[in-house]
């Protein structure tokens, strides 16, 4: 039974359609996390006889080391482009929800210049590990439509199922579908996305995650549960870690390591900030309030900030690395919804979706100010802008190192 989210795309809700049985149990798992979250926010390991079975032999190692040892973004400066990518032409390719279309805009001309359909519910853009697709993750159609960034062009779309989000190993060895309705974490080959391992999580809504420096562990955002999960990545192959509950009644989503790899920067629409959490002992080590409807998080091409999109007020916080606290806050004029996106090659612009406005903006990352607001589809979801530095991707709407 598929999670229904809003035309407006506002929030996603947890589905009301469920069984009673089903109902009864989560709430009770709810209960037990509200009281644990107001004892403090501490690591909940799940017994291995609670742990739904996985299947396969996969295992998992890190990816290629940092060009420097305390930025693990340092392959991202300014037009450090792949051979791979460099023939790209510069698009922003905006996945809208409700419409379910595929709208690419010119950032030169800030104009749509071409637009197709896809399946049901697009969420996210994914670059591919290899930097040589795109991947657009409709997880009510059950399809990932490639894309050809040389063309713009979609292809035959590939059966998937619930493929809410897209994330890759840091050793390029497997894709991991993010089956956020059927509460999974799928370990698939990254070409063919047969899967290879399902591991089941213990929360409800898994979204976002990010890898930890050393490609050891994961940490991931169970939206509708308040909580986090850890799932270690070693030559057993993925399993579970622990739980780690938020404030009742929060929110998380989007998920990004600091670029010296020391914590992790979780998105919370409900607490209007981002957690900050240690990923090594699992714990929450602050907290920053930055806005209304906290989301998207995206990291500045110097490394020093931390953008962060306020979806609920209209406004981008810029969060600094180095001090954790918000050195400016960029309004939109008249209001907006900022979603999801990513940073202009350049790092001049920051482009986000407007999930509730059929809108797509471009921010000036100097000013702050609104460059465009250009028109498009119906709930335009996670945007993704290519080509950008990196040698690797590690999916969503383009994380890489």
């Amino acid at each position: 039974m598929a999670i229904r989210r809003t035309n407006t795309a506002s929030v996603r809700s947890w589905p009301s359609l469920q069984g009673a049985a089903a109902r009864v149990l989560r709430l009770t798992a709810l209960g037990v996390l509200v009281a644990s979250a107001l004892a403090g926010c501490t690591t909940t390991a799940r017994p291995a006889a609670e742990r739904a079975p996985v299947s396969g032999p996969p295992s998992t190692a890190p990816g290629p080391p940092s060009p420097s040892p305390t930025d693990v973004y340092a392959a991202d400066r300014p037009n450090q482009l792949s051979a791979v990518v460099a023939s790209f032409p510069s698009r922003v390719y905006v996945p809208n929800s409700v419409s379910n279309t595929v709208d690419v805009i010119d950032p030169v001309t800030m104009t749509v210049v071409d637009h197709f359909p896809v399946g049901e519910e697009p969420q996210h853009v994914v670059p591919s590990y290899d930097l040589k697709t795109l991947y657009v993750a409709a997880d009510k159609g059950n399809t990932l439509t490639p894309i050809d960034p040389a063309t713009g062009r979609p292809g035959t779309p590939i059966p998937v199922e619930d493929p809410y989000n897209l994330y890759f190993t840091p050793d390029g060895k497997y894709a991991i579908v993010v089956a956020e309705r059927l509460a999974r974490l799928d370990f698939a080959d990254p070409h063919t996305f047969a899967v290879q391992r399902a591991l089941a999580v213990p929360c409800a809504g898994v979204d976002h995650l990010d890898f930890s420096a050393d490609g050891t562990y994961l940490i991931a955002s169970c939206e509708f549960s308040a909580e986090m999960i850890k799932v270690t990545l070693g030559p057993g192959g993925p399993a579970l870690a622990g739980t780690l509950p938020l404030r009742a009644g929060s929110k998380p989503q989007d998920v990004k390591l600091s670029p010296d790899g020391s914590v992790f920067y979780v998105a919370d629409m409900v607490a209007n900030g981002v957690w900050i959490v240690d990923g090594a002992t699992f714990q929450i080590a602050g907290f920053v309030p930055t806005g209304a409807g906290a989301h998207g998080l995206y990291v500045s091409r110097d490394s020093k900030d931390l953008y962060v999109s306020n979806r609920d007020e209209g406004s981008i916080a810029v969060v600094d690395f180095a001090t954790r606290s918000v050195r400016a806050t960029w309004h939109l004029p008249g209001g907006g919804s900022p979603d999801m996106g990513g940073v202009s090659a350049d790092g001049t612009t920051l482009w986000l979706s407007g999930r509730s406005g059929h809108e797509v903006y471009a921010i000036d990352t100097t000013t702050g100010e609104l460059r465009a607001r250009i028109p498009v589809g119906d709930g335009p979801h996670g945007i993704c802008v290519y080509p950008q530095p990196g040698r690797y991707s590690l999916g969503h709407t383009g994380v890489f190192r």
